[in-house]
């Protein structure tokens, strides 16, 4: 059977959707939907379907399978909404939302119709999890090989212009993007670091904008201190003012090992044991025309989405397990006494 796909949102990580819609068996991209009539008219030239300025018009007039949200973050929850009303599946780009609150309403919105027979599922992109060495890194916790956690260490030390935040003025602001470096760069470094230590009962740290306080309210630096269950905790450095990018790290201190996972395309795990042993994996190359810091894994990511849709359970990375990576960023805002309180 075929599902037919609409497409919210053409700026750039819509690339690596086209791209995966495209390439995967039994979808088919019927239409795209955006409120900037140049965004809408290159990506209608590039996939040749008709285009529409909202999520409900598209809805109403071709009446997609599922809808890929990729939209500003102000933006992510009302299409999914509509979608939703109209018994629509949603794969929605992360963050969840730009606020808590809104974050929320699609989280009860899911719950109140997930009980009906074929209830739509909604999935949030944090591909990073589909990752060779996110899943062999998270197969050796669960089985208790690399004993007891001590401690870990993860960073994002990036680069940003003030032309990148010049030619897109939302993702510098609170009110469009919800925050800077930590809900749009460091997020999924923040959800992967939550998801292999079990979570985080509480965060410390601050947040501060050290070089494009001329052209951005949010921060572009961030040190924070994550506290796990089992009294593990996460030193977490993330900054976009760097000259250039290095590569994102996670490192756990274990009992039988020292762990490093590596991303960019040089990425990999490596496992250095107690024993003198060390074993490597390598990560996947990148394919995708779109930016290679956003992961390797988005068609896998898609794939899995549409595979599941038929499983009675709720997709895996649904709104409740997207809502931990926001409540970290948003309690780091809060502490910093920065942004807005929702």
């Amino acid at each position: 059977m075929t599902r037919r796909i609409g497409l919210i949102g053409c700026g750039d990580v819509s690339v690596v959707h086209i791209e995966a819609i495209r390439d995967i068996e039994d979808l088919e991209l019927v239409g795209v939907a955006d409120t900037d009539p140049q965004a809408l008219s290159r990506a209608m030239a590039a996939t040749g379907v008709p285009g529409f300025a909202g999520a409900q018009e598209l809805i109403d007039a071709v009446g997609p399978d599922a809808v890929h949200v990729t939209t500003p973050h102000d933006q992510h929850v009302g299409p999914s909404l509509a979608a939703l009303a109209a018994g629509v599946h949603v794969l929605q780009e992360k963050p969840l939302a730009h606020t808590l609150e809104e974050g929320r309403r699609l989280v009860e919105a899911l719950e109140s119709t997930s009980t009906s027979p074929g209830a739509p599922k909604v999935g949030i992109c944090f591909q990073n999890r589909y990752n060779l060495a996110s899943q062999r890194l998270h197969q050796l916790l669960g089985s208790g090989e690399l004993g007891a956690v001590r401690g870990a260490w993860a960073s994002v030390v990036w680069t940003r212009s003030a032309d990148y935040y010049r030619a897109k003025p939302w993702r510098g602001t609170w009110a469009s993007s919800g925050g800077g470096l930590l809900i749009n760069q460091a997020i999924h470094t923040l959800d992967l670091v939550q998801w292999l230590l079990g979570g985080v009962e509480r965060t410390d740290g601050h947040v501060a904008t050290r070089k494009y306080g001329e052209v951005i309210e949010v921060e572009d630096t961030a040190e924070l201190l994550l506290h796990h269950p089992g009294g593990i905790t996460t030193s977490f450095f993330a900054t976009l003012t760097a000259p250039q990018h290095r590569p994102v790290e996670i490192e756990l201190d274990c009992e039988r090992a020292y762990v490093t996972l590596r991303g960019g395309t040089d990425g990999g795990l490596t496992i250095r044991w107690a024993d003198g042993r060390v074993e490597t994996l390598a990560e996947r190359s990148v394919t995708s025309g779109g930016r290679s810091y956003w992961g390797v894994s988005h068609e896998l990511l898609i794939r899995d989405f549409y595979e599941r849709l038929d499983d009675p359970e709720p997709f895996w990375i649904g709104p409740g397990e997207a809502m931990a990576s926001l409540e970290i960023l948003k309690d780091a805002y809060r502490l910093s006494g920065v942004g807005p309180r929702g």
